[in-house]
């Protein structure tokens, strides 16, 4: 995958990407758009070349029998699969936009790059270095060594370690498990018990849209030892995600400190 401290476009691009032809007219463009919510705006093709790109404002300004080649932007910013994703990231803030078409050396589309991608990539970053971090505690007080996986985990198979989510946070992570922005789950196996320790609230987001297995970051513990946490989850009587209580009277404590120092002003 070349160097993970230096993710490339390549690796976090969509390959299979939406596209609209030269002579395709306003009105069947405005068409896609509007029946679909995962769509502003189309990059424009002559076969496999990226001729141009037409975003829902260009649209607007034009009659709907008018061709893309006469609305379209042709003067567009594209990037390439080996380019730095943060310096992918820097041209779609700078920008305003929020897709970059991807195209090869002969100028041939073979992806696009979006926001949303960006922000995957950071996520996935900044997780394996949290499982880092957790596996080598385990191993300082249990005295034991570990090593990790990266698998899809089926989320029956899981036991919770927390007791509650709050229901505005909640909301958060079915918004981004919707758009797949959620970052994988870490997940302790225990001589084959699969502890949760961080993911409640995607679990249970995912629960709510019938999601039955998700990425995760195991933690696998080379001899069985008794943990903690297990044994939190037995006393508050936690064997599945459903034990999980959803509160839905109070705010995460951080937005609620948040809140308050905005009352004080």
């Amino acid at each position: 995958m070349g160097d993970p401290s230096r993710p490339t476009v390549g690796e976090y691009m969509t390959r299979d990407v939406a596209t609209v032809e030269l002579d395709d007219t306003v009105a069947e463009v405005a068409k896609r758009i509007a029946e679909s919510d995962d769509f502003s705006g189309f990059p424009v093709t002559d076969g496999r070349r990226v001729e141009g790109f037409v975003s829902a404002r260009d649209l607007l300004l034009a009659a709907d029998h008018e061709p893309m080649f006469r609305v379209m932007s042709d003067d567009i910013l594209v990037a390439h699969p080996d380019m730095a994703v943060q310096d992918a990231a820097r041209v779609i803030l700078r920008s305003g936009i929020q897709k970059l078409p991807v195209v090869d050396d002969a100028g041939h589309l073979v992806g696009i790059i979006s926001n949303a991608d960006v922000i995957r990539s950071h996520i996935e970053r900044a997780t394996p270095d949290k499982v880092d971090k957790l596996g080598r505690t385990l191993e300082n007080i249990h005295d034991i060594t570990s090593h990790e996986d990266h698998r899809q985990v089926t989320l029956s198979d899981l036991t919770p370690t927390q007791t509650t989510v709050y229901a505005d946070e909640l909301e958060g992570r079915v918004y981004e498990l919707e758009r797949g922005l959620a970052e994988p789950l870490v997940v302790i196996d225990n001589d084959g018990d699969l502890l949760l320790a961080d993911g409640h609230h995607r679990v249970k987001a995912a629960a709510r849209l019938g999601i039955e297995e998700m990425d995760a970051y195991v933690i696998v513990l080379d001899e069985p030892v008794e943990l903690g946490m297990a044994e939190t989850a037995a006393d508050s009587d936690l064997e599945r995600i459903d034990d999980i209580e959803v509160v839905d009277y109070g705010r995460h404590p951080l937005v609620e400190t948040t809140q308050r120092l905005q009352d004080e002003e």
